[in-house]
């Protein structure tokens, strides 16, 4: 393939992972924080920041909260509220996913988020994998003007759900298919081999420690011990930069 071929979005948890995606050649960045609940908005400052920093596009999440993606009317109003102020900041776009309580498509709630976008394009992200019916729910994304699905064919990682992303691409008329979670340089083409897909999501990072000498040890700020409290993960250009090249030479 070439590079114009296909496209790539790093999951960027930071400024920094934002430098390092533009670096390893990435078109995009879908810009969260909390990635340990899987993805929340991130703050006005991190966007303004992020767009000072790089060229490429930035997505901001709007996610107010982990956990599902059923959303009370005072989640909408804060989802809308930080998609109009993230807009007036530079945002290129927003990743957003609401379900209703029967798993469908909450078709009236992601409208008014779209338009609260003003034309800006938008990504249906992993609640998609939360979905009761795959292939309807992209009819009701087309719809709703949805341009990227993002989705490990609803399972927990991409490469075991091959069969629906395969399906998926196949069956999608005017929405990307993008796949995400656990797509890495090592398994890439096995994944564009099986599914075709030309958009994928990764992270690609690589831990940072943290330059602090005095560590009180034993203290979990998060409550999971599992968690390091003085290194931070980030994503790496030249894992980026190595997937991209596995790609090309397909």
């Amino acid at each position: 393939m070439e590079r114009k071929d296909f496209e790539i979005e790093v999951c960027s948890n930071s400024v920094l992972s934002s430098i390092e995606a533009e670096k390893g050649g990435a078109n995009r960045v879908e810009l969260c924080d909390n990635l340990y609940e899987g993805g929340t908005t991130p703050s006005i400052g991190t966007i303004l920041q992020t767009k000072e920093q790089i060229n490429i596009d930035v997505f901001p999440i709007i996610r107010p909260r982990g956990g599902d993606f059923c959303y009370s009317e005072n989640e909408i109003y804060s989802m809308i509220k930080d998609i109009e102020i993230s807009r007036g900041y530079g945002a290129d776009g927003f990743a957003i996913g609401c379900l209703t309580v029967d798993g469908s498509i909450d078709y009236e709630n992601m409208a008014r988020l779209i338009e609260a976008g003003k034309g800006l394009p938008f990504t249906f992200h992993r609640a998609f994998d939360l979905c009761k019916n795959p292939l309807e729910a992209m009819d009701v994304l087309e719809k709703l003007g949805i341009k990227r699905i993002l989705s490990s064919g609803q399972h927990n990682k991409a490469i075991d759900g091959k069969e629906l992303l395969a399906e998926m691409q196949n069956y999608s008329k005017n929405i990307k298919i993008m796949i995400g979670s656990g797509v890495d340089e090592n398994n890439i083409t096995e994944i564009a081999t099986t599914t075709k897909a030309k958009a994928f999501h990764i992270s690609l990072r690589t831990w940072q420690e943290s330059p602090m000498i005095f560590r009180r040890e034993g203290i979990f700020m998060g409550g999971l011990k599992d968690i390091p409290e003085y290194a931070n993960a980030y994503s790496n250009n030249a894992r980026i930069k190595q997937l991209i090249d596995n790609l090309i030479n397909l």
